[in-house]
């Protein structure tokens, strides 16, 4: 909470936080209605992190997204660790899917994708395209530096040269 909270300030939007150990589908619900109140249509919400072999954080991610319904799931790993992340986002997409399914019939997925780092991993894209490949996701952006706007989209004509290198 600490570090967005610097980010909040840097950016100068508002942060609605409720501390640790609570239960997060009931503090975005609460961030959401708190953003109506004040006449703010966008809400961002962070996990803080979620190990893809925790499976009671993993179906708090999930409920969080069934009862909120999110307009849009974003999964945000770092490009350097390789089949880490693609185990982590495995692990997310199913437990998304599988509580959504389940209870209302309507599947939820990841919806894109996010990877930061995504400087320090040179010509080596494969993590990313197979991330693309196994849940259909786009991925949205890449961070390719420490500054805010190091946030960027991604190159498509880089992937595809560094893979005919």
């Amino acid at each position: 909470v600490e570090q967005l909270a610097v980010h909040a300030k840097c950016l100068d939007v508002p942060l609605f936080q409720k501390g640790y150990a609570k239960d997060p589908a009931s503090v975005a619900s609460a961030a959401i209605a708190h953003a109506k109140e004040k006449g703010n249509d966008v809400v961002l919400v962070d996990t803080a992190g979620r190990m893809q072999n925790n499976k009671p954080l993993m179906n708090a991610l999930a409920k969080l997204v069934e009862e909120n319904d999110p307009d849009l799931v974003c999964f945000v790993g770092e490009a350097l660790v390789g089949n880490d992340g693609i185990d982590q986002l495995k692990m997310f997409d199913s437990a998304l899917s599988t509580r959504s399914g389940a209870s209302s019939g309507k599947t939820r997925r990841v919806d894109g994708i996010v990877l930061t780092k995504y400087d320090t991993v040179s010509d080596k894209v494969g993590a990313a395209l197979t991330m693309t490949h196994i849940t259909g996701a786009p991925i949205l952006f890449v961070g390719v530096g420490q500054k805010y706007n190091h946030l960027t989209r991604l190159s498509v004509a880089g992937v595809i040269k560094s893979l005919f290198k």
